[in-house]
């Protein structure tokens, strides 16, 4: 593992509820970062298909036609979309760190996936807990994804957006001396930049994510222009969206630095850094809150990374599930 590692974050705008489109703009942006040296790209929460602006801008009747359009171009992990991806990861030999609404069945999931240069998926995760209106499409996860894994590149790890504001959670991958962070976040112009689902206060606690993890933050995040505030028309009438372009890509150091040039917020583009992952021990060397700076002694903290299934269908006698020590009578009534 080198110390220097060229890292690109994504500010784009996905072909809107389009699965096909955005995975082939995907396929082109993997080859641009790639053709500019980047060893690692990372893309934005829920990129594939979009994020679910209706969400947030139609009332419940308004969002039904969009909900099953989003459906169906919400991919599995293994679906054909994932596989293309994991192919460009492998042909240009970059670690991709893709968001995408999964689909399990019946049920979305606000999902990351990293990729390995060898097209290998390294980590697959699910957002925790959706936030406020996300909760009315996509389910929550366990805690099994709350991991950061080595990679060629050292150690990344990633969440996506107000996962920021949860110290748990970012204390779950702090202790794991994450190196390489990625953050994915949405369109933020939706939302204006006047309250706590802005601009300004969501990259407030992306900083202070770098600050206190002593990591590299690689910000991702979509742009929603006026023509795609269109494809969320009802009966031919463009809705209530404020647009604003909504782009924040940037990289923050490990002492909150901010280490690439703002991107005009209207516009698609990469933001690319070079990162010396040896500042790390320097802004450790103040404070680590997971090592030095910590007081174990004090304050007691547990994860639970139990991957969870809502059932358990097996042989009654089947020792790895939860039942297999009842009575036969009440195991199998467990069991259906």
């Amino acid at each position: 593992m080198g110390s220097i590692v060229r890292v690109a974050a994504v500010q784009a705008e996905p072909v809107w509820l389009d699965l096909a489109g955005t995975t082939e703009k995907t396929l082109a942006l993997i080859a641009d970062a790639a053709g500019r040296g980047a060893q690692l790209v990372a893309f934005p929460e829920t990129w594939l298909p979009g994020y679910p602006v209706f969400l947030w801008t139609h009332p419940v009747p308004e969002q039904l036609p969009f909900v099953a359009r989003y459906h169906a171009n919400s991919p599995a992990i293994d679906a054909p979309e994932i596989l293309a991806i994991r192919e460009a990861a492998r042909r240009h030999g970059i670690t991709v760190v893709i968001g995408l609404s999964e689909k399990a069945h019946g049920t979305l999931y606000m999902a990351q996936a990293i990729i390995g240069p060898d097209g290998e998926v390294v980590l697959h995760r699910r957002k925790l807990k959706p936030t406020h209106a996300e909760r009315t499409l996509f389910g929550e996860s366990d805690g099994s994804g709350l991991q950061v894994v080595d990679t060629p590149l050292g150690r990344v790890g990633a969440l996506n957006c107000w996962e920021h504001l949860q110290p748990l959670v970012k204390f779950a991958l702090y202790a794991q001396h994450e190196q390489i962070h990625v953050a994915g976040w949405p369109c933020f112009g939706i939302f204006g930049d006047h309250n706590s689902l802005g601009t300004e206060a969501s990259m407030a606690i992306t900083r202070t994510y770098a600050i206190e993890g002593g990591a590299f933050v690689v910000v991702a995040s979509q742009i929603l222009s006026d023509d795609g505030a269109l494809v969320f028309a009802v009966d031919g009438t463009r809705p209530p969206i404020y647009t604003g372009g909504g782009g924040v890509a940037r990289v923050f150091g490990p002492d909150g630095g901010l280490l690439t040039a703002p991107l005009d917020p209207h516009t698609e583009g990469l933001a690319i850094a070079d990162i010396d992952l040896s500042q790390i021990d320097i802004a450790k060397a103040f404070a680590d809150p997971v090592g030095h700076y910590s007081r174990p002694d004090v304050f007691t903290y547990a994860v639970d990374r139990t991957a969870r299934t809502p059932a358990h269908v097996g042989a009654i006698d089947d020792p790895t599930l939860p039942h297999a020590d009842l009575p036969a009578a009440v195991a199998e009534t467990a069991a259906v």
